[in-house]
């Protein structure tokens, strides 16, 4: 997958998770709790919605790898590649 795929894939389950953000308000450097204030369920339902959309094992010690967009993107490109 591109990295642009792989932004769209990210959007597309995040902005399921927690339907009040949009996508096109995501900053790629913004922080998925901090930021965009995901709790942790959130987050743990964002990693299973990827893992069940692209295959990717994301264990817990890796979550601060996709803490944000640009990350995330970055972090995926690698387990995939």
């Amino acid at each position: 997958m591109t990295q642009d795929e792989l932004r769209t894939a990210f959007l597309e389950e995040l902005t399921s998770v927690a339907p009040d953000i949009a996508a096109e308000d995501v900053g790629g450097n913004d922080h998925l709790q901090d930021d965009l204030e995901l709790d942790s369920m959130d987050v743990l339902n964002l990693v299973t919605a990827l893992h069940e959309r692209l295959g990717v094992d994301i264990p817990e010690a890796d979550y601060t790898r996709i803490e944000t967009l640009d990350k995330a993107v970055a972090y995926l490109a690698e387990r995939l590649g």
